[in-house]
């Protein structure tokens, strides 16, 4: 049995997201077939998919919603964390037999990812870490790059006679959340402050990474898209709330950061 991820292990780590979906039964569709989630409930117009019986994500159906504006703050993506590399490499393996469309792979030196687009045009990355004792860091910042990904070194990996893929396997978790903001150090301020995260890597003024506990990021926030957005519309589609594991928190608690995004805390429960 595989171990919790180092990032689901630090003071704070993210939890679940919220999506709402123009038609929540075909992205629900979508994260069980490609993701490997499954349906853990429903509640009226909310479908719950988690790993292993560990929530993970709410898709809330509004067929009236707007799509949102990929110019907008909102997500980037939603980062799903595989225990291991060789759980990377079945994954693989169940993509390229099920011609899954992905949209790019890299090797980020700390970790080894592949990106996806869902019917609703929100990013997903799907990634293993490589051990954290090994990634080096520069002071208090963590060294990362976007190099290509050794997909037939992944694959290898898995062990021969071992079961394919057939789910997410036990102990997968959000590792990090990647949004889209109007400013990036505004982004950072506001993670400084309210979760205590630290600044780990900066890409000029255009990207922050930020995290607790010497994870490589919980969370990441880019103006790739959308510099100078404000703040996000209601009744759209896409990100409706991040959920953020605290072991300093003794009940739930929401903000809202500078963009409209619903930020709630959880007591720690992993």
């Amino acid at each position: 049995m595989s171990e919790l991820p180092f990032a689901a292990t630090t003071p704070v780590s993210v939890s679940r997201v919220g999506l709402k979906a123009k038609n929540a039964e075909t992205l629900a569709a979508y994260y069980r077939a490609v993701v490997g989630l499954e349906e853990l409930s429903r509640d009226g117009s909310v479908i719950t998919l988690g790993a292993s019986g560990r929530p993970l994500m709410e898709i809330e159906n509004d067929a009236a919603a707007r799509q949102e504006d990929p110019r907008s703050a909102g997500l980037f993506h939603t980062a799903f964390l595989l225990p291991s590399r060789a759980d990377l490499g079945r994954w693989i393996k169940h993509a390229i037999a099920s011609n899954i469309a992905v949209d790019g792979a890299s090797d980020h030196l700390v970790s080894e990812a592949l990106y996806l687009t869902d019917p609703e045009g929100n990013g997903i990355e799907i990634y293993a870490d490589r051990p954290h004792e090994s990634w080096k860091w520069n002071g208090a910042q963590i060294e990362m790059a976007t190099a290509a990904l050794d997909i037939p070194g992944i694959v290898a990996s898995v062990p021969a006679g071992s079961p394919e893929w057939k789910s997410a396997p036990e102990n997968s978790v959000i590792g990090h959340v990647h949004l889209r903001v109007g400013k990036p150090a505004e982004a950072e301020d506001w993670w400084n402050s309210e979760f205590g995260f630290d600044t780990v890597a900066k890409y000029g003024g255009s990207a922050v990474f930020l995290s607790s506990g010497g994870y490589h990021h919980h969370i990441g926030a880019n103006s790739w898209q959308s510099p100078g957005a404000g703040k996000r519309e209601s009744g759209q589609t896409g990100l409706t709330w991040v959920e953020m594991r605290s072991a300093a928190a003794k009940a739930e608690e929401t903000r809202e950061d500078p963009w409209g995004t619903v930020i709630r805390t959880v007591p720690d429960k992993a």
